[in-house]
């Protein structure tokens, strides 16, 4: 897929929407209107464009996102899968500076999302150098993560906790329930402990047994053997967070399904058997349908989070706008300074009766001057969108 038009956000400020050709583009996939196997599929395509400087690819387990530096990316974006949508300039700037602030995740002012974002551009810069116009993207859209949550108090949630809430409101109080955690990785280690707190009794299951016991170990709770069927025995629901399917056997597929256990799989895609997410009809959980079930912020909250999000949008747009002037303000600003010094110089042969003092007077004067003149002409190129007063500047100067 070529870059082509971008899809503009018209509710946004007049001073933050693109004008002409986009420099930065967001390709967008969530859970809200692509399920789970395009939006991973379209992850495996994006995974084979490399490390190039002119694209970010944002994976959790609710988007697939790839941001694009026009300027810098020379290669063919895979199809965007129905449902997904393209952002252009302020918008996609938008759009990733709220996904740093929490405002798009499932769980307001979860933290979880930080650290997908921080580990992101990590490891991009360990690759390869990043166009300084998604450097900076990125950076700002953590700075302001960063403020965000500081304004949200008590224990962070985590979509662990919504699966937990899920199956919560299935079977009633979870306390002293027995909960079935399969997988040891990121998730199912937040699902373990989230469950501890609220008082449940956990189970682990892995792959590999050894992390499975040194979970159990953490959390005193037991394990029971991978994929064996009829190992399950009596739980009252189930979180399953790995990569891959699940193995249940006929036994176990058709106990779970009598007794109706709620099971919640945070995996993308699922991995939970099909035959078994089917029987179970209402009780069965997937990653996709938690994406809007974490609750919205108050509104003071809400109204601080979009304050933060335009305020930092519209200073990234600025620079995006400006940048190229930047060049151009620091040869007029070098310019009238060596002019400067020539005139004083000048000046200093010319009445070399002056003292030290008058001489410094002349000095702080000549900047003054200089500052004055300057002042207008560099205000104008730090607002210059377009470029017409940098390349006027140029000529009018001889730089």
């Amino acid at each position: 897929m070529t870059i082509g038009a971008p899809v503009r956000d018209a509710t946004l400020p007049a001073d933050q929407r693109g004008a002409g050709e986009a420099e930065v583009l967001a390709y967008v996939t969530h859970a809200r209107s692509v399920s789970s196997r395009p939006r991973e599929a379209f992850a495996v395509e994006l995974a084979a464009l490399g490390d190039g400087p002119g694209h970010v690819v944002v994976h959790t387990c609710h988007r697939v996102e790839v941001y694009v530096a026009r300027r810098s990316f020379h290669g063919e974006l895979p199809a965007l899968p129905p449902g997904g949508v393209v952002l252009d300039d302020a918008a996609a700037v938008r759009h990733l500076i709220s996904v740093g602030c929490g405002l798009d995740s499932a769980i307001l002012g979860e933290t979880q999302i930080l650290h997908q974002l921080r580990q992101t551009i990590g490891e991009r810069r360990a690759g390869r150098a990043l166009d300084p116009v998604l450097d900076r993207l990125f950076q700002v859209a953590l700075h302001a993560g960063r403020v965000a949550h500081g304004w949200f108090h008590g224990s962070p949630r985590s979509l662990a906790d919504v699966a937990l809430d899920r199956i919560e409101k299935t079977i009633g109080p979870l306390h002293g329930r027995r909960i079935l955690v399969v997988g040891v990785g990121k998730m199912g280690r937040l699902a373990a402990f989230a469950a501890v707190r609220r008082g449940c009794s956990v189970v682990v299951t892995n792959r590999g047994p050894e992390r499975a016991a040194q979970l159990a170990r953490e959390v005193s709770g037991t394990t029971i053997p991978f994929g064996t069927d009829g190992a399950i025995g009596d739980l009252d629901g189930i979180v399953v967070a790995i990569g891959g399917e699940w193995p249940v056997g006929p036994r176990d597929t058709a106990r779970l399904i009598e007794l109706a256990l709620p099971i919640v799989d945070l995996s993308s895609p699922p991995a939970v058997p099909g035959a078994l997410w089917q029987g179970l009809g209402g009780c069965f959980t997937s990653v996709d349908d938690l994406a809007d079930d974490g609750g919205g912020p108050g509104e003071r909250i809400r109204r601080r989070l979009e304050d933060l999000i335009t305020e930092t949008g519209r200073d990234y747009c600025h620079w995006l706008r400006t940048r190229d002037a930047v060049p151009a303000i620091q040869a007029v600003v070098s310019t009238a300074e060596q002019r400067r010094r020539i005139e004083v110089d000048w000046l200093r042969r010319r009445l070399p009766g002056l003292s030290a003092e008058e001489l410094g007077i002349v000095d702080q004067m000549s900047h003054r001057l200089v500052a004055a003149i300057l002042h207008a002409p560099l205000a104008a190129l730090n607002d210059d969108a377009s470029g017409d007063v940098e390349r006027a500047a140029r000529r009018l100067f001889g730089i």
